[in-house]
């Protein structure tokens, strides 16, 4: 392999997606967005689905794009996407119906009817994965115990990433660090999980082989690439699971730091060369999902900027388009510590009217509601940035290790503020940057695979030597360290 290549990373996100060029080339990464476009929940009869042939549309028409601005030459294709969804196939290798979207309502009181069939202690056991209504397991039973007549036509399940990768090149697999996602994994073992799937009744035969990232998995179809207007491009199992490349792309040095991809969800965690699943990791409710190069990334997955995003539709809807850097601007201005939420509170899961539910939880707290904007949003970030800490403390009481800087990237580090806050919270140097995590962490291991990158290290020097980051040093430690404690104690 050349010293220098191109690669193409698909990033699906459940906002936005792109279609990214990328180019390693004496030590550095470039990247240049190629084509965007819009994703969301789509309505249909009463559920939340996804709209699979647009996005597929959609990517089809970025890799295009991206062959033609690198005259061809292309090393490989990525796909990265969020994790638990996923499509269904049936015999003939079509998809049987439009994929659903993980706040669809089908899995509301799931878990319970899981935890009847099987115990809650032994599911974490057999799964080592958090336990969160919309993964796949619940989604699965969900169809089971309907009756789903599409289950029953079903002859394999790919997760979402998976699922496009099969329609470019046809080859069915599950990415490792995607299928970990579904909580239908043992993570000590990096199977399926057969208890699972038997004392939960579920098809086991539909599951798809798992396939570690840095395969290359097969090569555009004659069609697609017919129909793209390209050669016959390599496919790539990346880091599927967004995350899982967003943590490849971490610019960390050493051993004693953390990182926050911080986004619509914010998800906390170590890399770990094994899974640690017991009766500490059950309590905190943290989960073990898969890594690039047999890595495990113990976790937690937080609601983040989500709860922003959504007050921000519902103004618009009022009539009041606000940006977000004008958001953040209200929010800087409002009164501290005005109020806590519990941002896990599952009555923030589903979209709609976020202002009123906010204002209803503080309400039945026994807080004032916030009338202001502004006030909204920071009692929102202060929220997170003190369940950052309390993450962060839980990491250290399960693995025994000191943690000395939290790494941020992702989109979410545009938000200086709640930057600034979770240094404040946790009383650690924050370092963020990349923005571009997982588009980076996706093309570093297609040039793993690829041959022009020799390991991890190497893949987090390049990051560190393309990307400018900003550090933050805590302020206001002694304040911050008061409303942890009345945080603490308000659950």
């Amino acid at each position: 392999m050349a010293k220098n290549a191109n690669y193409i990373a698909v990033d699906l996100g459940a906002e936005s997606g792109r279609v990214m060029l990328g180019r390693i080339a004496d030590g550095r990464l470039t990247l240049e967005q190629i084509h965007r476009f819009g994703n969301g929940p789509v309505p249909e009869q009463g559920t939340l689905r996804w709209d699979f042939q647009k996005l597929l549309s959609e990517i089809k028409t970025g890799i295009g794009q991206a062959a033609k601005a690198a005259d061809g030459k292309v090393a490989g294709i990525g796909v990265d996407t969020w994790g638990v969804d996923f499509g269904l196939l049936g015999a003939d290798g079509k998809l049987l119906e439009a994929p659903y979207h993980y706040r669809d309502s089908r899995t509301n009181g799931m878990m319970d009817k899981a935890f009847a069939l099987m115990p809650k202690r032994r599911v974490y056991e057999n799964t080592g994965i958090q336990f969160m209504q919309l993964n796949s397991l619940y989604q699965v039973l969900a169809m089971r115990l309907g009756n789903s007549a599409v289950l029953a036509k079903t002859d394999r399940l790919l997760f979402m990433a998976d699922l496009i990768s099969y329609f470019l090149c046809g080859q069915a697999f599950g990415e490792y660090t995607l299928a970990s996602t579904s909580q239908m994994m043992d993570m000590k073992t990096g199977q399926w999980s057969p208890p699972i799937f038997e004392e939960l009744g579920l098809p086991l035969k539909i599951m798809p082989k798992v396939t570690m990232p840095g395969v290359v998995v097969g090569k555009l179809t004659n069609d697609v690439a017919q129909e793209i207007g390209c050669g016959k491009i390599p496919v790539i199992a990346v880091g599927s699971h967004d995350t899982a490349s967003a943590v490849l792309g971490v610019p960390a040095r050493g051993d004693r730091w953390a990182y926050l991809s911080s986004g619509t969800w914010s998800l906390m965690g170590v890399e770990l060369p094994q899974a640690i699943v017991n009766d500490k990791t059950f309590q905190y409710e943290f989960t073990n999902e898969g890594g690039v190069e047999n890595t495990i990334r113990l976790l937690k997955n937080i609601m983040g900027l989500w709860l922003v995003q959504e007050c921000k539709r519902q103004w618009q809807r009022e009539g009041q388009d606000l940006a977000y850097g004008e958001l953040a601007q209200m929010a800087a201005q409002a009164k501290p510590f005005f109020g806590y939420i519990n941002c896990d509170n599952s009555d923030f899961l589903a979209p709609g009217d976020m202002p009123a539910r906010i204002n209803k939880c503080l309400t039945e707290t026994g807080q004032k509601p916030a009338q202001d904007k502004g006030q909204m949003v920071r009692l929102v970030l202060e929220s997170l940035a003190l369940k950052y800490r309390r993450v962060l403390n839980a990491i250290e009481d399960v693995t025994g290790s000191t943690i000395d800087v939290l790494h941020i990237v992702g989109g979410g580090i545009q938000n200086e503020l709640l930057c600034q806050f979770t240094a404040d919270a946790t009383g650690r140097k924050v370092i963020t940057g990349p923005t571009e995590a997982t588009a980076s962490g996706n093309i570093l291991m297609q040039a793993k695979a690829a041959g022009q990158l020799r390991s991890i290290d190497e893949a987090r020097e390049v990051v560190r030597n393309s990307f400018e980051l900003k550090e933050y040093q805590p302020q206001n430690t002694a304040r911050w360290e008061k409303q942890y404690h009345r945080f603490a104690a308000g659950g």
